[in-house]
C-alpha cells in the first residue's frame, strides 16, 4: 500500500519545527507571571452587582473590605462579616476566596480584579445555586 504524499510527508521538518514553536508558546504563556500585585489594592469599599441574569435590573450591595495583611483580609460582604478571606497574587493577578454564612447555610465567593472590577462568584451551599457578581471600588 502507497502513502499519499502530503506537505508533512514532503517537509517532516518543518512539521516538527510549527509543533515545537506552538507547544514552548503554550507552555510559557500558561507559565506563572513574575509581575507583582499590591494586596492593598483590595482595601476599601466595593460596589456589588448582584443581578440575577446579565438583563436584569442591577442590584447592589457592599464589599467592604476593613484590613489586608499576608495573604489575609478582613472586611463585610452584603452585610454579613467574611470569614477565611485569602488573597493569592502568586499568578501576576488578585484573586480572593472568603466565606459568608446567613440561616441557610455558608456562602463560598471568589473573585479576580481585572482592570479595575472585581469578577466574582458565589456558591451558595445552603440555597443551593451558583451566582455571578461584579464590583467596582467606590472613590
Amino acid at each position: 500500500m502507497r502513502i499519499p504524499r502530503t506537505s508533512t510527508t514532503r517537509r517532516p521538518g518543518a512539521f516538527i519545527a510549527c509543533t515545537v514553536v506552538l507547544c514552548l508558546g503554550a507552555c510559557t504563556a500558561a507559565g506563572p507571571s513574575t509581575s507583582t500585585v499590591d494586596e492593598k489594592l483590595l482595601l476599601g469599599t466595593w460596589k456589588v452587582d448582584l443581578r440575577p441574569l446579565p438583563d436584569a435590573d442591577p442590584y447592589f450591595q457592599e464589599f467592604i473590605v476593613t484590613s489586608v495583611q499576608d495573604g489575609s483580609f478582613s472586611g463585610e460582604f452584603y452585610g454579613t462579616p467574611v470569614t477565611q478571606g485569602r488573597i493569592n497574587t502568586d499568578w501576576g493577578k488578585l484573586r480572593i476566596a472568603f466565606v459568608t454564612a446567613d440561616g441557610s447555610g455558608a456562602y463560598h465567593h471568589s473573585a479576580i480584579l481585572q482592570g479595575a472590577r472585581l469578577e466574582g462568584l458565589t456558591n451558595s451551599t445552603g440555597r443551593e445555586f451558583l451566582a455571578y457578581w461584579s464590583a467596582v471600588k467606590q472613590q
